[in-house]
């Protein structure tokens, strides 16, 4: 099968080396030519616009950084829908806001086009062995085009709904996963002072009730963390404020009051202004654990 893919991020280059590894033909495009590489290497053709993908093949994935990457991309000079889209489908995977997709959606059909989307749990490391769970909202005939495809990167593939339900559902998916890194650290901070191996502390954690998945597969990061490292992961910290923020954003649009989530956004924070912004959250949590006085 040969699939476009705009946005050759850190998710855009691993789904897409999962699809050649699964003998699909890449055709991708980004913003910044030099971060596809990874894919030119591993055999994609890279072209110069959005465009010429809508023109090289009839199914494109975009996984884009926000709601603005998404307008450009889609609906700028030389852009996905500059030309028309007549029989393609777009396979729509973006944490943004529901309303974000339902305006693509409605835009990409006055084209001529369809779409699905697709956002997805997981991070680089899953993507690769095509372990990610796909949250889709679309019309049932263009998720069953779209689901071969999905299929090949995703180890689940949960319908939820109309295009907007699936954006929803990442929100809600990742917005534990990111209290949990802030409520980690000031579980640390209440007993790090006992001079416990990082290693060892991490690692108990992760073998109790209160050891999430990602704590059971990331504790030797966190570890890292601890000992004052820093960390480069899949998923940095800056980017994680940006969903926090996409989040209040949505619950102020349904009038939901979401106080945990607005105060640990004021954590990351702060964390991001003490330089850790780029690096991964293992390190706001060891950011939290080191911040109090730790007295015995």
């Amino acid at each position: 099968m040969k699939i476009g893919i705009a946005g050759t991020g850190r998710m855009g280059i691993a789904i897409g080396l999962r699809l050649i590894a699964q003998g699909d033909e890449i055709v991708a495009w980004n913003r910044t030519s030099e971060k596809a590489k990874p894919l030119a290497d591993a055999g994609a053709t890279i072209v110069s616009t959005p465009a010429e993908l809508v023109k090289a093949v009839d199914t494109i994935i975009t996984i884009l950084t926000d709601a603005a990457a998404i307008d450009a991309t889609y609906r700028g000079k030389d852009g996905l829908l500059s030309g028309d889209a007549t029989g393609r489908l777009f396979i729509e995977m973006s944490t943004v806001r529901p309303e974000t997709e339902k305006a693509l959606a409605a835009d990409i059909e006055a084209k001529g086009g369809e779409m699905v989307e697709a956002p997805v749990g997981g991070s680089t490391g899953p993507a690769k062995e095509g372990k990610l769970v796909g949250l889709v909202g679309g019309k049932e005939a263009d998720v069953a085009r779209a689901r071969p495809i999905l299929e090949k990167i995703c180890r689940r593939v949960e319908h939820v709904g109309p295009v907007g339900a699936g954006a929803s559902f990442k929100l809600a998916i990742n917005l534990p996963l990111n209290i949990y890194w802030q409520a980690l650290g000031e579980a640390f901070s209440l007993c790090r002072q006992h001079g416990v191996d990082p290693a060892r502390m991490a690692e108990l954690f992760s073998d109790t009730s209160g050891g999430t998945n990602v704590m059971r597969l990331r504790h030797g990061a966190v570890a890292q963390a601890l000992k004052g490292e820093k960390v480069v992961g899949t998923f940095d910290i800056d980017s994680i404020r940006k969903d926090l923020r996409t989040m209040l954003e949505e619950g102020k649009n349904l009038g939901v009051e979401m106080p945990l989530t607005a105060q640990t956004l004021a954590c990351y924070d702060e964390a991001s202004k003490a330089g850790l912004g780029a690096n991964d959250p293992a390190n706001e949590t060891a950011h939290w654990a080191a911040r109090g006085g730790g007295k015995k």
